[in-house]
């Protein structure tokens, strides 16, 4: 009985650890130098603009009117959640030609869900997406970041291809303001990048996304300055394919767990 349980112990430990290994991905500087393609290296005189966390009736509106006075168009990483509850966002931001990719349907970690789990949220939000605007997202980024080897596994099968980023802004706090978030930004600003921001709170601190919507038309100006363009991922280069080409690949066994894409997830 002894030698067995410290096998199935052993067992659970490997097991963990396969599911837990990709979010050493997490690591900013690790992932730009090692895998460009899922930190979102794209085009040199590109930059990508991304939001998290929405949409949000109080906030999301704001943003998409500042990036229509600049003329701007970006990709809002939607929660499926914030969705549902403002489904009429969705048609506004895609008539302005911002491109919806796939957060999740809540904003817990992958690394407590299980493989099954983990493709109920990423299935849930991509079919809300897809009905809502008619266009099925291309792209996908966790919670916080963090991966895991069932989030890979999602991932491959529903056909999203995940992006992180290369620099953030720091705008969840209670502290940040339109300053602290360009100085955030402008040590990692440059061509290919993946910028992030939030166009919500319900995630941060109260009332933090002014921080990001305040500092948009600087940063805009800054990347103009710099010769660099600034857009949705749609238009930065990136090339979806096979998740080895993220330096990332979700192990055999893990691919025996859940629906394929073209299904219902089951509960």
């Amino acid at each position: 009985m002894a030698g067995f349980a410290r096998a199935a112990a052993g067992a659970g430990a490997a097991a963990l650890l396969t599911h837990a290994v990709p979010s050493v991905a997490t690591l900013r500087r690790l992932r730009t130098q090692l895998m460009p393609a899922l930190a979102g290296i794209g085009a040199p005189d590109h930059v990508a603009l991304t939001f998290d966390d929405g949409p949000d009736p109080a906030s999301t509106p704001l943003f998409l009117d500042v990036l229509a006075e600049l003329d701007l168009r970006a990709t809002f990483f939607v929660l499926g959640t914030m969705l549902e509850r403002a489904p009429h966002l969705a048609e506004r931001m895609v008539d302005a030609g911002h491109e919806l990719a796939v957060h999740g349907w809540d904003h817990r970690p992958m690394l407590l869900r299980g493989p099954r789990s983990t493709y109920r949220q990423l299935y849930r939000t991509r079919e809300l997406i897809t009905t809502l605007t008619g266009r099925p997202p291309r792209f996908v980024r966790p919670p916080h970041g963090i991966l895991s080897a069932g989030f890979l596994l999602a991932a491959r099968r529903l056909e999203l291809t995940p992006v992180l980023w290369t620099a953030w802004g720091r705008d969840w706090t209670s502290t940040a303001t339109p300053l602290t978030v360009l100085d955030a930004l402008t040590p990692d600003l440059r061509g290919g990048g993946t910028v992030l921001l939030h166009d919500s709170d319900c995630t941060s601190a109260p009332q933090a996304w002014h921080s990001a919507l305040g500092a948009l038309p600087e940063f805009a100006a800054r990347c103009h300055d710099r010769g660099l363009r600034l857009g949705p991922l749609a238009e930065h280069g990136l090339r979806p394919g096979p998740l080895a080409e993220h330096g990332l690949r979700p192990p055999g066994p893990l691919a025996t767990h859940g629906p394929r894409a073209s299904e219902a997830p089951a509960g």
